[in-house]
């Protein structure tokens, strides 16, 4: 077995994980690369790719979490000497993520770059790093639970006016803001605080995360039913199911089906599906190359044609969305079976490792991220 392969099929890496990292990859492509009309319908299937809609993102922090977790001792969070360079190396990981996402918004590409975001979410990880499992689904349920309420009151500061608001918008990478997403992540690093590799942690995982997604699709009906989401008010903000609204209904019925997700892609890797999906595993195993792929690759093709990045709509009518699946499936795979690790995630962890050196942490590094 060689390395490569090891280094992203081996018995030490959950493939789960990996395929649940390629559905977020292929439902931010999804969100940013079609044009979803008609909201979520499910008797009318043309509006399905609406579920991609923040959805996405969200499962992408909620498995940022998870694999914080993986990198810092996963069911025995690290202690002591080791601890501390773990947080270090954390805190290296997040100033680069940060500076990835300023250069990537720099192309002018019209998404909201993730990346400003995490970077700041794993700084806030880094108090958090020793806690057990029930603390920190104790300390995301409580998040997701109340800044929902005081979000629209963020929001309505005059800080976010003029220039100003606008480069701390983009420096913060607010449009998913850290004081809500902190309990995606916090939610996932519970999740990786957990036993995944046992089948019975794997089921409560997807039962749960389903239990949380109907009980948000059910607030949001009586939500609706009640007259709320028409009002316009701070109390319809604090409830909005819309995505990227940041309301609990979202944030309760799109966090659970991220879990749902997860637990979903751990139970169906423990079978011989784990290695028909291989291709979508590779692209898994590399999603930060994956995602900075995808935005260079839109701005070198859309300079070409339109001369300029910015015009969505322009874009998304070349009907590119399947080109850039099958081009990251056959890049990430091809690369995961000549060289192992992406090159993006290797050499975040080549820098990490430098710029805090332990060399007995090097080898565990290799095999979780």
């Amino acid at each position: 077995m060689t390395d490569a392969w090891r280094s992203w099929n081996g018995p030490a890496r959950l493939h789960g994980i990996d395929l649940a990292r390629a559905l977020a990859v292929f439902g931010m492509l999804a969100a940013h690369l079609l044009t979803i009309e008609e909201p979520f319908s499910l008797s009318d299937p043309p509006t399905w790719v609406d579920l991609v809609n923040g959805r996405s993102s969200i499962l992408f922090a909620t498995l940022a979490g998870v694999s914080i977790a993986l990198m810092t001792g996963g069911r025995m969070p690290h202690r002591g000497a080791r601890l501390r360079v773990s947080r270090r190396r954390l805190a290296v990981r997040a100033v680069v993520l940060w500076a990835i996402g300023m250069l990537l918004t720099q192309t002018g590409v019209p998404i909201y770059v993730i990346l400003q975001a995490y970077g700041i979410l794993f700084l806030l990880a880094l108090p958090l790093l020793t806690l057990s499992a029930g603390v920190l689904w104790v300390i995301a349920a409580s998040v997701a639970l109340v800044v929902p309420w005081v979000l629209p009151f963020l929001e309505e500061l005059p800080l976010w006016t003029g220039d100003a608001g606008q480069m701390l918008f983009f420096v913060t990478g607010w449009a998913y803001p850290f004081p809500l997403w902190i309990a995606f992540v916090v939610a996932g690093m519970s999740l990786g605080r957990t036993d995944l590799r046992c089948a019975s942690v794997q089921v409560m995982v997807f039962a749960g995360g389903v239990a949380a997604a109907v009980l948000g699709g059910v607030l949001g009906i009586l939500v609706d039913a009640a007259g709320i989401s028409q009002e316009g008010t701070p109390l319809a903000s604090a409830l909005d199911g819309a995505a990227h609204s940041g309301g609990l209904v979202e944030v309760v019925s799109s966090g659970g089906f991220a879990v749902a997700v997860l637990g979903a892609c751990l139970l169906m890797c423990r079978t011989p599906l784990t290695w028909i999906v291989a291709p979508m595993r590779a692209v898994g195993s590399m999603p930060l190359t994956a995602y900075v792929g995808q935005v260079l690759v839109w701005a070198v093709v859309a300079l070409a044609i339109f001369d300029t990045t910015t015009d969505l709509g322009a874009f998304r009518d070349l009907g590119l969305f399947w080109w850039f699946s099958a081009g990251a499936v056959i890049f990430c795979t091809a690369w995961a079976v000549f060289r192992g690790q992406g090159p993006l995630e290797s050499a975040l962890a080549l820098l990490s490792r430098r710029l805090v050196p332990r060399d007995d942490l090097d080898r565990a590094d290799r095999v979780v991220t």
